[in-house]
Order: C-alpha cells, then sequence, then structure tokens
C-alpha cells in the first residue's frame, strides 16, 4: 500500500512523512478513523514508507524488496493482529492467507466484513497473541529496517491482552514501532491511549469518493455523485453502492413516495415484491437513502438551502416534493423507516416490512 493509492487526506500524508523527515516518529500510533475510512490504508502505507529502501519526497518508491514485500503483506518484520476467534490455535499468524486476501479485496473494510469473509461470528484478540508478539519482538529485525506491530481493530483487544502488551508499549526493543488501528476509541483502555500517538483520519469528502469510485472504473459522474452523498465519507460503502443491483436509488425512492401519496396499493404491492428481491444491504441502502433525502428535505422546507447537500434530479424532487409533503408528519414517518431499517437487520421479511411501512406512511404522507 502506498500514500498514491489513499484517495485524497493529503494532509495527514504530509504529516506522517514530515514525522520520518525530522526523525520525530512516535513508537507508538494510533490510527484512528471511522468505519470505512483510511485508517488501516493509512498505516500500511506509513510501514511501506518507514521500510522502503529509496524514499521518495511524497511516498515510498514501491519498487524496492521491501516495499515489494509490504505490498504482499509478507515482509518478515511486519507483524500483524487482528480479531479472530480467540484461543491459541487461533492467532492472527493462523489467518494470513485469509488477511491478504481481505485486505486486497476491502482495503476499507471493517470489522463485521472480516468476520463475515472469515465466517466467525463474534471476533477478539486473545492474551495469547500478546505472549506469542512479545516472544517474537525479542528476536533482532530481518532485514534491519524498523519492526513494525499492525494490530488492527485495537479496540477489540481483550483485556487482559491489552494489559499485557502496556509494558511493551510504552518501552519497545529498539527499531520496534506499535501501529494501533481503531474506529472506536472510547472502547481502548485509556492506558493504551495514553502510551500512543494519535493520528486523526477523517472521512473522505465527496471529491474525494467521486474520484476513487471513477478510478475504479465507474464511467457515470453522477451515479459517483450520488453514491458519494449516500456513502457519506465512509470509501468502504461506496464500494459496495457501486456493485449494487440498484442503480438509481433516486428513481426508485421516488416512485415509491408517489405512490404513497397516491396510496396506489397496486403499484405499492409489485413494489415490495421487487424491495423482497434486493439483498440485505441493498434494502438497508434505500432506507438510509431515504432517510437521507428526508433530512434534505427538512432543511429545504425550513428555509435553510445553503445546507442542502444534493443537486439535479434529487434536488428537483425534493423542491417538488415539499409543496406537497405534510411537514408535520416528517418526524413520524422518519420513524417508521428506521424502525423498517431496525427489523431488515434483524431478518424480519422483507416484503412485509415493506409493505406495512408504505401504507402507514400513505396514511402520513399528506
Amino acid at each position: 500500500m502506498l500514500f498514491a493509492n489513499i484517495p485524497g487526506l493529503q494532509e495527514t500524508k504530509d504529516l506522517l512523512i514530515r514525522s520520518v523527515t525530522n526523525n520525530h516518529v512516535a513508537h507508538a500510533q494510533l490510527f484512528h478513523g471511522l468505519d470505512g475510512s483510511a485508517n488501516l490504508a493509512m498505516a500500511l502505507a506509513f510501514a511501506t514508507y518507514l521500510n522502503c529502501e529509496d524514499k521518495q519526497e511524497t511516498d515510498a518508491c514501491g519498487k524496492c524488496s521491501s516495499c515489494l514485500k509490504i505490498k504482499k503483506l509478507a515482509h518478515p518484520d511486519v507483524t500483524y493482529i487482528f480479531p479472530t476467534a480467540g484461543g491459541k490455535k487461533v492467532l492472527s499468524e493462523n489467518f494470513m492467507k485469509e488477511w491478504r486476501e481481505f485486505v486486497a479485496e476491502k482495503p476499507f473494510g471493517g470489522l463485521s466484513d472480516w468476520l463475515n469473509f472469515v465466517e466467525i461470528k463474534q471476533g477478539n484478540i486473545p492474551v495469547e497473541e500478546a505472549r506469542q508478539l512479545i516472544q517474537n519482538l525479542s528476536l533482532k529485525s530481518y532485514e534491519g529496517g524498523y519492526k513494525i506491530v499492525i494490530i488492527w481493530q485495537a479496540e477489540n483487544l481483550h483485556t487482559a491482552t491489552a494489559n499485557a502488551l502496556l509494558k511493551i508499549l510504552e518501552e519497545p526493543p529498539e527499531q520496534t514501532l506499535f501501529l494501533l488501528v481503531c474506529s472506536s476509541m472510547d472502547r481502548l483502555l485509556t492506558t493504551i491511549i495514553s502510551r500512543a500517538q494519535r493520528v486523526a483520519i477523517r472521512n473522505f469528502n465527496q471529491d474525494e469518493v467521486i474520484k476513487y469510485l471513477m478510478k475504479k472504473g465507474l464511467d457515470n459522474e453522477e451515479r459517483a455523485a450520488q453514491i458519494a452523498f449516500l456513502s457519506d465519507g465512509d470509501m468502504n460503502k461506496a464500494e459496495e453502492l457501486m456493485e449494487q443491483k440498484i442503480q438509481n436509488e433516486q428513481e426508485w425512492f421516488a416512485n415509491w413516495m408517489r405512490y404513497c401519496y397516491a396510496f396506489d396499493v397496486s403499484k405499492l404491492i409489485p413494489l415490495a415484491d421487487e424491495f423482497d428481491t434486493f439483498t440485505k444491504e441493498t434494502q438497508k441502502g434505500l432506507f438510509e437513502y431515504g432517510l437521507r433525502i428526508l433530512r434534505e428535505l427538512f432543511l429545504y422546507t425550513q428555509s435553510a438551502e445553503q445546507l442542502v447537500r444534493i443537486e439535479g434530479e434529487e434536488l428537483v424532487f425534493v423542491q417538488k416534493f415539499s409543496k406537497v409533503f405534510n411537514i408535520g408528519n416528517l418526524e413520524h414517518i422518519i420513524g417508521l423507516i428506521s424502525e423498517a431499517h431496525f427489523h431488515i437487520e434483524r431478518n424480519v421479511r422483507a416484503k412485509i416490512a415493506f409493505l406495512d411501512t408504505s401504507l402507514s406512511i400513505s396514511r402520513l404522507i399528506r
């Protein structure tokens, strides 16, 4: 992973490169970003830069032996620790094949993506990982550079694991760096946080998401902008939306609202059948899209047009819909859609949940 592979976030890249140039690299750093951020990708790019044999002004060379090994997640001096099912026989080192495939496929993926990928219901980082790591770090570097430990989803460190790592985090062996990656810093022990220098990874902005999706092969800029709006800076979600079966949430949601407004049951029932054929993630995505549009509708009706983030067909829909929409029932309608989202997440039959929500909205929308 190179800095160039990460869209935008130039301010964070410059900060990390300066720390190396000025020889001010903290021995323990905490890469904190929300789900779908570049927290893991940035830690990997930083590790690549640190051990690069031919550092460039703005990035690692990407061609030397060290860069190529880290790209394959196979550098002998870089250790990866991540949640597994726990226990002595299921340490991270036993999942390296799956880990390499996962990072290549979903560089911005989160814990649930990883657990689904390896078919584990619940993951944690057991104390055996800490014992094995302390033993491994007693050995010298294989290639003479930094020994780097990347702990992904550090908030899932078992309490005993975290306590076992405290001393080595505070006084690591020479030329040893810890890069902790987390999405929920409030779940980390304060003793861990106090021993690490925080590197805040912000969400991607709209332009960064659009450019990344276009580079990934999406040839419709309007669709890319729509996905950027829906994903709200979550690049993992943006990639999932790019692959979804439904290609126009705006048109689908607009038709849904029109049928609800007309109380046209003859159209709502086939729409419910269609909704039932979508994947769970697509179903949830449509509800999430609806909630975002209703937020924009509220802002528009409250004369806060400067805060509205949509344009094109979506803005036209909001402008027209605001003329007939009963804004007094907005809170109830948002509650209905949120409740339907909750039920879908818990595997309620999608057709029933959708049709029930549609009929309830029909009574409130006018």
